[in-house]
Formats: C-alpha cells, structure tokens, sequence
C-alpha cells in the first residue's frame, strides 16, 4: 500500500500549487482522506480532510478559504489546491488515509505518503 504526494515546490507569497496524492497497492474509496504538514522544527499538524464520499470536506482555521481538499475515487486520488499562498504555509505536506470514512482525529490515519515541500518565498 502506498501514497504518492507530489506537486510541491517555490512558490512566491500569493500563488498558488495543486498537490496530488496518488494511492496505490488499495482502494481508499471507503476511508476518509486528509492532508497534513510539517514545518522544519514544530509538530506535524492537520490541513484538510475529506470523507469517503467527498460530500464533506473540514479545513484548518489557517487555510479556509484558501484550500480545497478534493478526491477522485475512480482514480484513487486525492488532492489539495492551494491559493494565496502565504510564507508560513511553508512544510513538508503528507497525505494520509483514515482507517475511518468520515472526518477523524490524526491518530486515525494510518496510511500515510511520504510527503512533498511546499516552500512560499515572501
């Protein structure tokens, strides 16, 4: 099983990135899917979610209005558009699939991709 991120890179304030998160090895068609980022020194912490379904999506205060979290289930895919990108939205971005199908809490990830960097130059 794996989850293959990509998409990340320089982006300067304002601008915007799609992150892409490819699955394989499984069907996640049935689990709630989520991104996460990592800033170098601070914990690893939640970004967006989306359910089974995709009917309903859950946003970080710090990124709504800005992102949105979408999948495509035929394609076992999941990605994150990022707009007016901002410096402190600098991380490494995870995707990660729940072992539920709705919106949980991070120890309910656990499959998890490898990350991607995402750097916002100011």
């Amino acid at each position: 099983v794996q989850l293959q991120a990509s998409g990340g890179g320089l982006v300067q304030a304002g601008g915007s990135l799609r992150l892409s998160c490819a699955a394989s090895g499984r069907t996640f068609s049935n689990n709630g899917m989520g991104w996460f980022r990592q800033a170098p020194g601070t914990e690893r912490e939640f970004v967006a979610a989306i359910t089974w379904s995709g009917h309903i999506t859950y946003y970080a205060d710090s990124v709504k209005g800005r992102f949105t979290i979408s999948r495509d289930n035929a394609k076992n895919t999941v990605s994150l558009q990022m707009n007016s990108l901002k410096p402190e939205d600098t991380a490494v971005y995870y995707c990660a699939a729940s072992r539920a199908s709705t919106i949980s809490s991070m120890t309910e990830y656990v499959y998890w991709g490898q990350g991607t960097l995402v750097t916002v130059s100011s």
